[in-house]
């Protein structure tokens, strides 16, 4: 049972970062279009911004830590292990990200985003250090 439990963690986590790595690359190209003033291409940006987050992302999220709260329920010894500790941290920040996704698209359905293109590229990059440091944390346990 464990190793579905795993293998369903996995497949979320890789669902939830391909939708933290997709929502604000369309945040980019909706601030450009928004500069541009395309307001046939604002809509489409919001409608699919709105269907990732609501359809893919926050169920992927729900499901990253129920498994993983599962896991942690059939192997607490983990909790007592550093390496642990510092991924969960990390996780946390990760939620955190989603939702200040869901500030941001709040924002840009309300016509309030001022932020700019430059800062979405910006931002884009951010969930690739905490996966690169979950990572690492999983499979090294370095601590």
């Amino acid at each position: 049972m464990y190793l579905w439990i795993k293998a369903l963690h996995i497949v979320a986590v890789v669902t939830w970062f391909a939708a933290l790595f997709y929502l604000p690359r369309l945040y980019v190209y909706h601030a450009m279009a928004r500069d541009k003033g395309e307001r046939q291409l604002i809509e489409t940006f919001g409608v699919m911004e709105r269907k990732l987050y609501r359809g893919i992302m926050t169920p992927s999220m729900i499901a990253v830590i129920a498994l993983g709260l599962w896991m942690l329920y059939l192997n607490p010894g983990w909790l007592g292990m550093g390496w642990m500790h510092v991924k969960l941290a990390l996780v946390l920040l990760l939620v955190i990200y989603h939702h200040v996704c869901l500030v941001y698209l709040k924002q840009f359905a309300a016509g309030r985003c001022h932020r700019s293109h430059k800062f979405f590229r910006a931002f884009n990059e951010l969930p690739v250090l905490a996966l690169l440091g979950i990572v690492i944390l999983v499979v090294l346990k370095p601590f």
